[in-house]
């Protein structure tokens, strides 16, 4: 969350990646920087340490919404 306030308070396209565990830490962490519509996608959890093969496919079932957010 706090990546994707630094880059939308410096002008630049964000989109924040949050699991689904942190997702309500998201909810807080975007309010109290003034940001609550920063763009979120919410991805599963956990998703560190789950391998590349992993990774790859929840990017490409995500990808899609991932573009869209960041055209809006």
């Amino acid at each position: 969350m706090r990546d994707g306030i630094e880059a939308a308070k410096q002008g630049l396209p964000a989109l924040a990646l949050v699991t689904d565990a942190f997702w309500p830490q998201g909810d807080f962490v975007a309010k109290s920087f003034g940001m609550p519509n920063l763009p979120r996608l919410q991805l599963p959890h956990p998703i560190a340490g789950t391998g590349q093969a992993r990774m790859q496919a929840v990017a490409e079932d995500l990808v899609d919404d991932m573009i869209k957010a960041l055209s809006a």
